[in-house]
């Protein structure tokens, strides 16, 4: 990594893990792939999410959220990127996450071009302008929040009349799961959503 980059990671780090949760947690120092990270989200986004602030205190659980992340929301999938982070938002409305609710939802207005698609998810996703596939998808999710031990045969069968593939099934619940432990986390230690996140793709 450049080393002017890396002098502009390091006066971020003024921003702390305690400035953006309810514990007194201080960052550790950045791994050289958690540092170049960093610089890669600052030049994409702006900004460190907060959720990457909030984890830099382990550079052991920041190296395996980050990574269980990208796999789920980046790598290939028979799911849309899109697609993805409308489960992150049904899953954090059902929670009430609100550092989800705001970071994704702004993910999902970004994706889709539709502002009102980010608010009505969050907000009730049964009115959204989805297509019949992403609500059984999100019908699905929702359940996974709420009831997970009431899934059956039935509920996986709609999504393979839908035309999601096993594959597919798979990635629909390891990403709602990740975000039912992602919600969880967030509330338990007050996590800060970034303030710009309000205002994007509006």
């Amino acid at each position: 990594m450049e080393p002017q980059k890396t002098a502009e990671i390091e006066s971020k780090k003024r921003i702390t893990p305690a400035d953006v949760i309810a514990l007194n947690l201080q960052q550790a120092p950045l791994s050289p792939d958690m540092a170049a990270y960093f610089v890669k989200c600052d030049e994409k986004l702006g900004f460190v999410p907060n959720v990457l602030m909030a984890y830099s205190h382990s550079m052991a659980k920041l190296e395996t959220f980050a990574a269980l992340y990208n796999e789920l929301m980046l790598a290939p999938s028979g799911l849309s990127k899109l697609e993805r982070e409308m489960i992150a938002v049904v899953v954090s409305a059902e929670n009430r996450c609100w550092y989800c609710l705001v970071a994704h939802g702004a993910a999902v207005r970004a994706l889709s071009g539709k502002p009102e698609l980010g608010d009505a998810l969050a907000f009730n996703y049964r009115v959204a302008d989805i297509t019949p596939r992403q609500r059984v998808m999100l019908d699905f999710s929702a359940k996974m929040a709420k009831a997970s031990a009431e899934i059956e045969d039935a509920d996986r069968e709609r999504l393979r009349a839908a035309g999601f593939s096993e594959a597919d099934i798979w990635d629909i619940a390891a990403v709602a799961s990740f975000y039912a432990m992602s919600n969880r986390m967030a509330s338990a230690v007050g996590m800060k959503p970034n303030p710009e996140y309000h205002a994007q793709a509006r």
